[in-house]
This record gives C-alpha cells, sequence and structure tokens, in this order.
C-alpha cells in the first residue's frame, strides 16, 4: 500500500511540474516575444480594465443600485475580435432584457421568490439555448437570479438594469476596439507556410524513397503523412475565419502596425488545399497494394525526378510568408518556381512515354498514376498565379504546363 501511494505521489509531483513548467513558459513567451500568449495576456488585462472602469462609472460615480451589471456586462464583453464583441453585446443585451422581463413577471405573479423561481428559471434556461444567442445564451438565467435574488423588479429596477448593462457594453466594445484591437493573422501565416514546406519535405521524402527503394511500411507512413496535411488545411480555414472576422468592424486596425507579411489571398487556401489532395492521391498510388501499381526502373527514375522538383515548387510557395526583408525578390522566386515546375513536366512527359508500353494489367493503374501527377503539377502551376510570388498571369494553364 505504502508503495502504491508513492508511486501515486510521483505521478502527481510530475503532472503539476509539468503544469507549473509549462505556465512558467506562457508567462515568459508573453513578456519576451508576440504570439498566442501575449494575445492572451492584453485581452486578460483589457477585460480587467473594462470591468474596473465600468465599476467606477456605475458603483463609484453613480452610485447605481444595480452597479454589478456593468462590470459583469464589459468582462463577458471582451471577445477575441471587435465584430464578436458587437455581436455578443447584441446577443447579450437582448437575453438580459428577456430574462429580467421574464422573472420580474413571475415575481409580480407569485410574490414569493422560491415560487417566481421556479416558474421563471426554466423558461429562461430554455431561453438560453435557443442557437441566435451562442455563448451569451447563460445570461438569460443568470439575470433572472439576479432579479429574484435581489426582489428588485420594479419598473425604476428594470431602467436601472438595462441603462447598467448598456453602460458595461459600450465600455466593452470601447475598449477591444480601441485598445490594442486583435487582428489574428499570426497562426494564418503560420500554417500557411507549414502547409507549404510540410508538403516539400514529403515530396522529397517519397522521391528520396523512391531512388532508394521503399518498403510497403515506409509507403504507408508516407500516406500517413499526407493524409494528416487535410488537418492543417482544416486548421488553415478556421484561422482564414478568425482573420477575416478580426478585420471587419475594427475601427482601431488602422492604428497598428500591419502585420508584416500580409497575409495570401483566400484562394491560396483553396487551391493549396487541392494540392494537398492530389499529392496524397499520387502516394496511395505508391502505398496501397490493391491499386495494382508496378513500376520499372524508368518509371521510377522518372516519377522520382517529377515529385522531387514539385517538392521544389512547394518550398518556394513559403516565400510569400516571410517577410519582406527576408523575401526573394519576386521575380527571382516567380523564375525558380517555373524552372522547378518545368522540370516536373518534363519528367511527366518521360513517365508518360515509359508507360506506354505497359502491359494491360497494370495500363489501368499507370493511367491513375499520370492523371494524379497532372493533376498535381496542374494546381502547383494554380498555386504559382494565386501566389504572391508573382503577379496573376495571362498565359492559359495549358500553355504553361506545356512549357519548358
Amino acid at each position: 500500500m505504502t508503495a502504491y501511494l508513492r508511486r501515486r505521489f510521483h505521478i502527481v509531483a510530475r503532472a503539476l511540474a509539468w503544469e507549473a513548467h509549462a505556465i512558467w513558459r506562457s508567462i515568459r513567451l508573453a513578456a519576451t516575444e508576440p504570439g498566442a500568449e501575449r494575445d492572451t495576456a492584453v485581452q486578460s488585462l483589457k477585460a480587467a480594465g473594462a470591468a474596473l472602469l465600468s465599476w467606477a462609472v456605475a458603483g463609484w460615480w453613480w452610485d447605481a443600485p444595480m452597479a454589478l451589471m456593468a462590470p459583469w456586462t464589459a468582462l463577458f464583453l471582451m471577445q477575441n475580435s471587435v465584430y464578436r464583441s458587437l455581436l455578443s453585446a447584441l446577443q447579450q443585451f437582448t437575453v438580459v432584457v428577456l430574462g429580467t422581463l421574464l422573472a420580474a413577471a413571475a415575481g409580480v405573479l407569485t410574490h414569493h421568490t422560491m415560487a417566481a423561481m421556479a416558474l421563471a428559471l426554466p423558461l429562461t434556461v430554455l431561453l438560453g439555448s435557443y442557437a441566435r444567442f451562442g455563448t451569451q445564451g447563460f445570461a438569460a438565467p443568470t439575470a433572472a437570479l439576479f432579479v429574484l435574488a435581489y426582489g428588485s423588479y420594479t419598473s425604476a429596477d428594470i431602467a436601472h438594469r438595462f441603462l447598467e448593462t448598456l453602460l458595461g457594453a459600450a465600455i466593452g466594445i470601447s475598449m477591444n476596439a480601441l485598445v490594442l484591437p486583435p487582428v489574428h493573422a499570426r497562426r494564418l501565416l503560420h500554417l500557411h507556410r507549414q502547409l507549404s514546406l510540410s508538403s516539400a519535405e514529403l515530396l522529397h521524402t517519397v522521391a528520396d524513397g523512391l531512388a532508394d527503394g521503399y518498403t510497403e511500411k515506409e509507403a504507408q507512413g508516407w500516406f500517413d503523412s499526407a493524409r494528416r496535411l487535410s488537418d492543417v488545411t482544416a486548421g488553415l480555414r478556421e484561422a482564414r475565419r478568425w482573420s477575416d472576422e478580426s478585420n471587419r468592424v475594427n475601427p482601431g486596425l488602422r492604428l497598428r502596425r500591419r502585420v508584416e507579411p500580409a497575409p495570401p489571398p483566400t484562394e491560396w487556401d483553396l487551391v493549396w488545399a487541392g494540392v494537398t489532395e492530389h499529392l496524397s492521391s499520387v502516394i496511395r498510388m505508391l502505398s496501397d497494394p490493391a491499386e495494382g501499381l508496378s513500376l520499372g526502373p524508368d518509371q521510377t527514375k522518372a516519377l522520382g525526378t517529377l515529385l522531387r522538383a514539385a517538392g521544389d515548387a512547394c518550398r518556394l510557395g513559403t516565400s510569400s510568408t516571410q517577410p519582406t526583408s527576408r523575401r526573394p525578390r519576386d521575380g527571382h522566386a516567380h523564375r525558380d518556381f517555373r524552372r522547378s515546375l518545368a522540370r516536373a513536366s518534363a519528367a511527366h512527359r518521360r513517365l508518360t512515354a515509359a508507360c506506354a508500353w505497359r502491359r494491360r494489367a497494370s495500363a489501368l493503374a499507370a493511367g491513375g498514376l499520370l492523371t494524379d501527377t497532372r493533376r498535381l503539377l496542374t494546381a502547383l502551376l494554380t498555386a504559382m498565379d494565386t501566389d504572391a510570388l508573382a503577379p496573376r498571369s495571362a498565359t492559359p494553364l495549358s500553355e504553361q504546363y506545356a512549357g519548358g
């Protein structure tokens, strides 16, 4: 029994030590460099400041009877974007009004606190679960509890409650909009760069495996890595949503130093999601014996060259997410991008020629491989036009592909 308790103590101690280390790391990062930790610290301080200011106005200066409503509202309106603060303010004020009126009606009808709670709380909890109210729905039963617990449901009390809610909302929104308004672009830039680099690394790994000879287990590991790229694209969509939302109705955006570099356009996300999808299809052909793909030395060499050149092109796709001081000149990056795709295109033609005389039994698998690799290169050509590496090209996509 003593040995068991000792082991449990060591497990708990290690867990607490790990948690303490994680907390200290977050504090250090918040103090030393920009990032999610600093953003969280800033928003927390702003929420506390908005609540204190609301209390100073409503409780200290006005000496309002329901002063708690002002800091309570301001505290919960410090959202991750100005647009979200405005939306939450509208939702919260609506549910506070409805919860207060329901509680007041229940109090007038019953003249008994317990009976009024039994009547009002089920209705307000149900009201708070309405999807249109989002996370602010909890304010409906909370407002009802405040009304009934304090027994304050006269017309003057209700008017004070609404006025103080509006005061807290105004202070919370103003604080979020004018004091370091949140702009979410770092994660978007990070995922852009991660998607390009991870695709490039995977393509180079597969090319090396083709050159050195690979096992079925290695090919399955490549396919697992390709499928994990879909998690990055899913995170990219979420980060794009937050970035776009943080730029909406943000009056303080022009006052802040702009994020350097600016994120690529939305089309970038769609194009590179296609790149990863076609990359996954190519690797599935190599990893699944059921596909019936059998490559000879010439096909293997041509495919390896194609994938390596495609990986070089993917790596160049990270240039648009680097700061201007570290970014290659646009003309040079564009030229290198085209050269990589020209090598890949030439390798695809050699692969097509090498597969032309395949036996009928494997012709279908070879045709699928040629189609998937062609789609991969076409998606990369589209990425070249979409990426900030180069201006929009007026050359038709089919002519770009045929060109060397």
